[in-house]
């Protein structure tokens, strides 16, 4: 029976700040993300990555995506630098391997820095080595199975089929759903149900990215890793399953206040809400 990622489970994991925090100490999230077909997921990304806590957010994608990128948040960075964790993939097609930007997606998916790998990377992933969290919708679940050369997924064996896609894939897997399942390659699996029906959106898996690469960020920066060492795939998901019950919960408070049955909301609502979900559970 796996268990369920509660409120004092991600509240171990977030992280407060002390006094003798600085911005890199609390964690520097990269992101390569957006097009010029999808700049708003850039747009996304970078504000849950904020608003989740990051000290620094470093934006690099392509022109466009990067003016919407700073006209909302001017505090991001938009030059090359260090990062604790890197973001690729929301809002991008599938790498075309001639491709500048696939040159530098290949090397951090070759890299030492965990990588949440979301949406037009998520194949890539397959070849990678970096420390991953992949991010898919059953959808893109079924075709990266289909890249590792598995059996397709059984719909009643969600939490199964993600534990089988780990292991192959040797990275940590959120398949993203009503009730999202986080999976290690080691066997250790989580239900995230913190979330509503009114998640279904456009736009709130770019959110879900952005708060995955400020946890494991803020995690890496502050040596997370058992006695100093690289974070491992057991501490990595539960690093992933902190940002998406995050996230849920997010989503959940946006919607109610909506009405008592909830309401309809946005990604950027989702966003907004954030910071008192954080708040509210490090309090806790």
């Amino acid at each position: 029976m796996i268990g369920t990622w509660t409120a004092d489970d991600a509240a171990r994991v977030l992280r407060l700040p002390t006094a003798r925090d600085d911005k890199y100490s609390r964690g520097v999230v990269g992101f390569r993300t957006g097009s010029d077909e999808y700049p708003g997921a850039a747009v996304l990304g970078v504000e849950a990555a904020w608003r989740t806590g990051a000290g620094m957010v470093r934006y690099l994608g392509p022109a466009f995506a990067r003016e919407l990128v700073l006209r909302r948040r001017p505090e991001t960075v938009t030059v090359e630098g260090r990062a604790q964790a890197w973001v690729v993939g929301s809002g991008t097609p599938a790498p075309a391997a001639e491709h500048e930007t696939d040159a530098a997606l290949r090397a951090l998916l070759a890299g030492a820095v965990p990588v949440v790998v979301d949406a037009g990377a998520l194949e890539a992933a397959v070849r990678a080595t970096a420390p991953r969290v992949v991010t898919p919708h059953d959808r893109e679940h079924a075709q990266l199975r289909r890249a590792l050369g598995l059996a397709p997924a059984d719909d009643g064996q969600r939490e199964a089929s993600a534990l089988e896609t780990a292991a192959a894939l040797e990275a940590v897997v959120v398949l993203k759903g009503a009730r999202t399942v986080v999976a290690s390659p080691s066997g250790w699996a989580r239900i995230v149900d913190s979330g509503t029906p009114w998640l279904a959106t456009a736009g709130t898996g770019d959110v879900l990215a952005g708060v995955i690469g400020a946890v494991v960020a803020g995690a890496a920066a502050s040596g997370a890793g058992a006695d100093d060492r690289a974070l491992g795939t057991d501490e990595l998901a539960a690093l992933a399953a902190t940002g998406a019950w995050v996230h849920g919960r997010a989503g959940t408070a946006a919607a109610a206040g909506r009405g008592p049955s909830g309401g309809p909301i946005t990604a950027l609502d989702v966003a907004e809400a954030l910071p008192g979900v954080v708040a509210q559970a490090l309090a806790g």
